[in-house]
C-alpha cells in the first residue's frame, strides 16, 4: 500500500513539473493513465474492506433515493439534517464530530429520500487520510452529492474537495465521455476517429492501453473535444461513477451581500444559513427538482384516486416502470392501462407498456385476469 503511494507521488510530482504544452502532451497523457491505474489499485482493498466490516458506513440503501451530505468538518452538515429530517446527528463547532454515517429520511412530494450526513472529508482522502475512503464509498452509492460549503472561507475549498472525488473516479454534474470502446478476443487494436481530435491522438491512445494491457480492442471516439482523461475514463468505467452535485453555501448571515448575489448565481448552486433558518426549504427543493422524482398515483376501476400516497418512480418512467414499483409480477397479467393527467392526449387514455408518464399522472391498470388494477 505504501508502495503504491509513493508511486502516485512521484508520478504527481512528475507532472507538476512538467510543462504543460503540445510537445509534452502525449508524455503527460501517460502518466495521467498511470496515475489512474495506480489510484484505483489504492482504494481497492480499502473498499473491499469497508464492505466487510463498515464501522457505520456500511448503511443500507433505502427510500425512493440517496443523497451524500459531503463536506469539510464543521460546514453545517449535522445542522442541515436535524432541520430536514427526524435524526439528530451530534452537532459541535470543532472538526471530526461525525464519526460515522448517520441515516437520515426526508419526506418531501410523498417520497422518502434517504440523507447519509458523512463524515467532514480533508484534503487527502483519496490517499487514505482521516476516513475519507469510507466516506467516498458511500458517496459512490448515491443518487446526488450535496457539497455543503462554508461561504465564508475562500474559493480553495470547493477546488479541494472536487479535487479528492475527482481523484477516486466521482465525476460530478459530468455525462459519460462520447467514446466507444470493445475489448476483443483478436485482431489488435483498431481506432476511429469520427471527427478531427483537438486533443487525443493514435499513438497516445494505442500506448496507454498497452499500458492498461488491452492489447485487442475497438475505439470509436465520437467526440472531437474529448481528452485523454476522458478516455482513460472508458477504459477505468468501472471505477468511475457520474453523479450529480448540489453545491450548497452555509453562513449566508456572515457574508456581504454582493458576495451572497455572485455565489447564488453560480449554476449547480444554493445558500442557505442553517442557524438563521434562511434558505433550507429553498435548498430541499432544489434537491428535490434535481432529482427528478415523478409522483404517479394509482385508481381502481370505480373508485376515486387517493392523492394521500404517491408512488414515486424516476424521471423517463414509462407505464412498464410504474408496474415494477407497484409489484414485480404485475407485468405477466398486463392488458393496458388508462392515464390521466399530463401525459394524456385526451383523458382517460389507453395506453400500452411503452407509454411516458409525467409528474402528478393518475394510472389504472388492467389486466387480463377479472378484477386485476393497480393498488
Amino acid at each position: 500500500m505504501v508502495n503504491i503511494t509513493d508511486k502516485i507521488k512521484e508520478i504527481e510530482d512528475e507532472m507538476a513539473r512538467t510543462q504543460k504544452n503540445k510537445a509534452t502532451n502525449y508524455h503527460l497523457g501517460l502518466l495521467k493513465g498511470k496515475l489512474a491505474r495506480l489510484r484505483a489499485q489504492l482504494l481497492e482493498p480499502a473498499q473491499g474492506a469497508g464492505g466487510a466490516g463498515g464501522q457505520g458506513f456500511d448503511v443500507s440503501k433505502s427510500g425512493d433515493a440517496r443523497i451524500a451530505l459531503v463536506g469539510f468538518p464543521s460546514v453545517g452538515k449535522s445542522t442541515f439534517l436535524s432541520k430536514i429530517t427526524k435524526t439528530k446527528s451530534e452537532i459541535a463547532a470543532y472538526s471530526f464530530t461525525t464519526l460515522t454515517a448517520i441515516p437520515g429520511v426526508l419526506e418531501y412530494g410523498g417520497a422518502e429520500i434517504q440523507i447519509l450526513d458523512l463524515p467532514g472529508i480533508i484534503e487527502g482522502a483519496s490517499e487514505g487520510k482521516g476516513r475519507g475512503r469510507q466516506v467516498i464509498s458511500a458517496a459512490k452509492t448515491s443518487d446526488m452529492i450535496v457539497m455543503v460549503l462554508d461561504a465564508t472561507k475562500r474559493a480553495e475549498q470547493r477546488a479541494l474537495l472536487e479535487a479528492e472525488l475527482e481523484a477516486v473516479g466521482i465525476r460530478l454534474n459530468q455525462d459519460p465521455p462520447n467514446i466507444y470502446l470493445k475489448p476483443k478476443k483478436a485482431g489488435g487494436v483498431k481506432i476511429t476517429f469520427q471527427a478531427t481530435p483537438k486533443y487525443l491522438d493514435e499513438k497516445m491512445l494505442y500506448n496507454i492501453l498497452k499500458d492498461y494491457r488491452i492489447l485487442n480492442c475497438e475505439v470509436l471516439v465520437r467526440d472531437e473535444e474529448a481528452t485523454v482523461d476522458q478516455f482513460i475514463d472508458v477504459i477505468m468505467k468501472d471505477h468511475r461513477t457520474y453523479i450529480k452535485c448540489l453545491y450548497v453555501y452555509n453562513k449566508i448571515d456572515s457574508i456581504s451581500l454582493e458576495h451572497l448575489d455572485n455565489l447564488a448565481r453560480e449554476p449547480n448552486t444554493a445558500v442557505m444559513s442553517c442557524e438563521l433558518d434562511l434558505g433550507v426549504q429553498e435548498v430541499v427543493e432544489r434537491c428535490w427538482e434535481e432529482l427528478q422524482l415523478m409522483r404517479i398515483y394509482t385508481k381502481r376501476k370505480g373508485v376515486e384516486p387517493s392523492f394521500d400516497e404517491a408512488l414515486i418512480v424516476r424521471s423517463n418512467s414509462n407505464i412498464e416502470d410504474v408496474c415494477d414499483a407497484i409489484h414485480r409480477t404485475l407485468k405477466d397479467s398486463f392488458k393496458y392501462a388508462l392515464v390521466w393527467g399530463a401525459s394524456a392526449k385526451h383523458m382517460p387514455q389507453r395506453v400500452g407498456m411503452g407509454h411516458m408518464v409525467a409528474d402528478e399522472d393518475v394510472v389504472s391498470i388492467v389486466g387480463t385476469k377479472s378484477g386485476l388494477a393497480a393498488q
